[in-house]
Order: C-alpha cells, then structure tokens, then sequence
C-alpha cells in the first residue's frame, strides 16, 4: 500500500509491518503495546519527565476510578464527557451507592485532593503531572495511537494565585511543548480553539495540531486555562497575605500516544517507519558485511564499532544474525532505524565505515577514528532535514481564501472570520470542516473580512478536516 494512494490503509498496514502495537485483544480500541512500540513511547515519556521535572512540577499518581459525586460537580465538565465514560456499577454482585467513572481526564480526581493540599499562599503554585491511561468510549473507526479507548496519556494539572500567573504557566507549557516537538522533529500549530469546541469547563483551549500527508490535520495535545472555573465548586481556595480566602486559578496541559501516531504519519514513508533520532529505539544499526576471507575480523571489529558507539551514550544494535544483508536492511528499513551502519573487508582497510541515512537513503563513510562523533553529527543533520520536510509538508497544505467557493478537499483553510458563533457554524456545516481556531501567537497583525458575512474582522482562523 503506498502513503499518497490511500493514507488510512497505508497506516495500519506500517503499525502493523513495524509490529508497534497489537490490536487483536479481545476489547476494540484497546490495543497491546509490543516491546518494539512501548520501547519508542518509553522514550517520548522520558523526554516528557525530563521538561516538566526541569520546571518544577512533580509527579504524581491518581487512582482510575472517580466517583460520581466529584465527576459531576463541574457542570459543563460532565456535558462534556458524559457519552464517552465506562461507568462501574457494581462490586463483585454487590451494587454500588455510588457510581465510579472510569478516569477520561482527572480533573475530578485530583481537584477534590487538591483542596485539602492547598491552605495558604506560600503553597501556590501547585504544579504536578502523571504519565497514566484514559479511558473514553471512542465512537468512530478505531486506529491504533490515533483513535483508540485505552489512551496513554500525559497530562499536568497546575493551581495558581492570579490569573495572570496562571497565563504564565500556558506560556511555560508552550516552550515545553517546543522542546518536545523537536525531539520528534514535529511541526505543529497552536490554535485557540472556538468556544463550541474547547475542552469542558475551560476558560479557553489551545488545541496542538500537525498535518498528516493527508491534508487532514490531528491533534496532538491541548492546553487548558480554567481561570477559577474547576476551583468554586471543588473550594480549591488559598489563604493570601492579607488573610483573605480566594480561588485558585489553574491549568492543565495533555498530549497523548497520538504523539506516536504523528511521528509514523508524518514521517514514515512506503518502505516502513522513519524514526526520529531521539526517540528511536537504536539510533544505529551495524550490520556487519562478511565473506568467506574475512569473517572473524569483521566480527570482531564490528563488536569493537558497537563497543564504541555504546560507550559514547549511542543507542545501537548490532545485528549478527545469521541472514544475508539484505534481508537485515529490510528488517531495519521497516523498523525506522535512522542511520545503517555498514563494516566490511574494505571498509577496515579504509578505516571507514559506511552509513546509510534511513530518511534520504543517501550513503557516505565516516572516519573510523572520529566515529562516535560523526555518528552523533549525521543523527543531528538527519533531525534538522526531518524537521525541514515535514514543515515543508505542513506549509504546502496551507491556503488563504477570501470566498465560500470552490473550496479544496485537502488543504488546511486560512481565512477571516469576525468570531460570530453563527458564521463560524454556517461555515463548518456548508464544507463539514472544522475551524481549529486562531493562532495563539500570531506571527503579524491581520485585516479582512469575514468569510461568511463580510464584516471587517482582525481574526483570522484555520479550518481542516479532521482525523
């Protein structure tokens, strides 16, 4: 199946071929995660830990289960998420008084705790994260990473005592989100979403989104301010200096395992996944390149290669399998190993080892003597052209239009829109597209005209379809 005939297939058919997940557990939309996909989603959650730890929040773990009484305290958050919870209503044969939800976010698990954890001024802000499973009764076409019922998920929850500390903390959680996206060598947006579509409860959403090759936009994280909408009706009050109770001001940030499900669009191509540095499993693979006359030094000077590589904080694979090259360089092309690392007879003589960049397919050598260094060197090279393709790909999608006509099936639409709910809706149901919003940090001021009504309007927002 080939990425630009049939975008859908070719993505089951890559999770599949590169064994990341296996969606044959007997509950839809829970797949198991294989050695091969968890090792890459471990990674993507190191590097998650490592930003929140380095800005001072701390790691906890909530249980699963909320009960009834905290989910529905928060009106529009229950409206929200009503038609996607599990319930539980029994224990054993007994039924339960109250019924538990099983955790879709946790806000109301954590907030009825954090009102007992907060008292005074001097215990603001509050900033904590967990890295656990949400669950949400996914009604569409499942697919594994991108809409699936089990979602391994991040999220941090942050208390405040000013509103304006707590915008602080969105600006921080945006930098955050910079860092992380590098790793995965990942272009988004950040679009304020329309009030019809933000997260429940929340004062205004900043949703995260990256194109697919599909022209189809997916959203990747998003990033709450509640102001004190969650904290009067869980009393999540602080005591400041003058003696006064107020409300705390909070926020929360999420990304989930669609993180993964991006790096394979975006990335992958007909041969199988492409792997970003970073967070691939190996970093390099040698493949050592024997005949009759030079098996044992090839061997033996390929252990010494990965020797080396290991010792220098590479992650590399050493295949000694016993398999021709080729069969391996399959193997390795699915898997999305970026760099292939070749040692023969004549590679030894040269003092040379040859590489093969899994992203081009360009084929050089590197000095044996400097090999460390070189293997680092081509993995930031083959990082930076990543990141500069995929955010030609996303740039390519984008297309101003000024009328409601002859509008393109795959593009993402920039246009102006005077923040009427009506216009916004006329526009969504004509083309069924969805506005994502406008820009969080627009790069330059913006004069036009609404699509719909034609008053004159300083917004200008991006529509998609959806995955």
């Amino acid at each position: 199946m080939l990425k630009e005939e049939n975008f859908n297939d070719w993505y089951n058919e890559i999770v599949e071929k590169a064994n990341l997940s296996d969606k044959r557990y007997p509950v839809k939309g829970m797949n198991v995660w294989t050695p091969y996909g968890w090792k890459i989603m471990r990674m993507i959650d190191t590097y998650i830990r490592q930003e929140l730890d380095a800005t001072d929040h701390e790691e906890v773990c909530f249980p699963l289960m909320i009960p009834e009484t905290e989910f529905k305290k928060e009106k529009d958050h229950i409206k929200g998420f009503d038609s996607e919870v599990y319930w539980v209503t029994h224990a054993g044969l007994n039924k339960l008084d109250v019924r538990l939800v099983v955790r879709p976010t946790s806000e109301t698990a954590m907030y009825p705790m954090f009102s007992l954890w907060i008292r005074s001024h001097q215990d603001l802000p509050l900033k904590v994260y967990q890295i656990v499973n949400t669950f949400r009764y996914e009604t569409k076409q499942t697919r594994a990473f991108i809409r699936v019922r089990e979602i391994h998920f991040f999220e941090s929850h942050t208390c405040h005592d000013t509103e304006e500390d707590a915008q602080r903390q969105i600006d921080e959680d945006v930098e955050i989100l910079s860092k992380i996206a590098k790793r995965l060598c990942l272009p988004y947006t950040l679009l304020v979403r329309t009030d019809w579509d933000k997260f429940p409860g929340a004062y205004y959403t900043v949703g995260i989104d990256t194109v697919m090759p599909n022209g189809r936009t997916l959203q990747i994280g998003s990033i709450h301010h509640y102001r004190t909408n969650f904290s009067e009706p869980y009393n999540i009050t602080y005591e400041d200096e003058n003696g006064e109770h107020k409300y705390v001001h909070q926020t929360t940030y999420g990304m989930s395992e669609r993180l993964l499900g991006a790096v394979i669009g975006v990335h992958a191509d007909d041969k199988g996944l492409v792997m970003p540095p970073d967070i691939a499993s190996f970093q390099a693979v040698i493949i050592p390149i024997l005949s009759k006359n030079n098996t044992e030094l090839v061997t033996k000077e390929s252990k010494i290669l990965y020797e080396v590589l290991t010792a220098a904080g590479l992650r590399v694979k050493l295949d000694d399998r016993d398999a021709r090259p080729g069969s391996k360089y399959y193997d390795w092309e699915i898997k999305g190993v970026p760099l292939r690392l070749e040692l023969g007879g004549r590679d030894i003589e040269n003092n040379v080892v040859t590489f093969v960049r899994r992203d081009t397919g360009e084929k050089g050598t590197i000095d044996a003597a400097t090999v460390a260094e070189g293997t680092k060197l081509m993995l930031r090279v083959i990082a930076d052209s990543m990141y500069a393709k995929a955010k030609e790909i996303q740039e390519s999608h984008m297309q101003d239009i000024d009328s409601m006509e002859n509008i393109p099936e795959d593009k993402i639409l920039r246009f102006g829109w005077c923040g009427c709910p009506e216009c916004g809706h006329a526009f969504e149901d004509k083309f069924d597209i969805k506005i994502l919003g406008h820009a969080y940090r627009p790069e330059h001021a913006y004069k036009g005209k609404c699509i719909v009504c034609g008053k004159d309007t300083d917004m200008q927002v991006l529509a998609a379809h959806t995955m």
